[in-house]
């Protein structure tokens, strides 16, 4: 099956939970055209290419939001973006101290 166009992609993305078009427009640039295509993505590689492709560090809620798309994709519960921000301060602080 091909990937959708751009337009209908941006709507399959948008209908995940705490994706609007803005995060819509991220993961399509990041390559992701559907919410099945999030399973078993890495959230955190998914920020860091996001960081780098737009040249600017990005707020760390995207990350959270990243988390709860994937989660979502895999077929955990919707939760609000907000739910997985102790998660990524719980991994940062772990990378933190090596």
């Amino acid at each position: 099956m091909s990937d959708p166009d751009e337009k209908t992609a941006l709507k399959l993305l948008a209908t995940m939970p705490n994706v609007g078009p803005s995060i819509a427009r991220d993961l399509y640039m990041l390559g992701y055209r559907s919410p099945e295509s999030l399973k078993g993505a890495d959230a955190e590689a998914m920020y860091s290419r996001l960081c780098e492709m737009t040249g600017a560090r990005q707020d760390p809620c995207v990350l959270d939001t990243f988390m709860s798309v994937v989660s979502f994709a895999e077929g955990n519960l919707a939760q609000p973006w907000w739910h997985f921000t102790p998660e990524r301060k719980r991994r940062a602080a772990q990378k933190a101290e090596g």
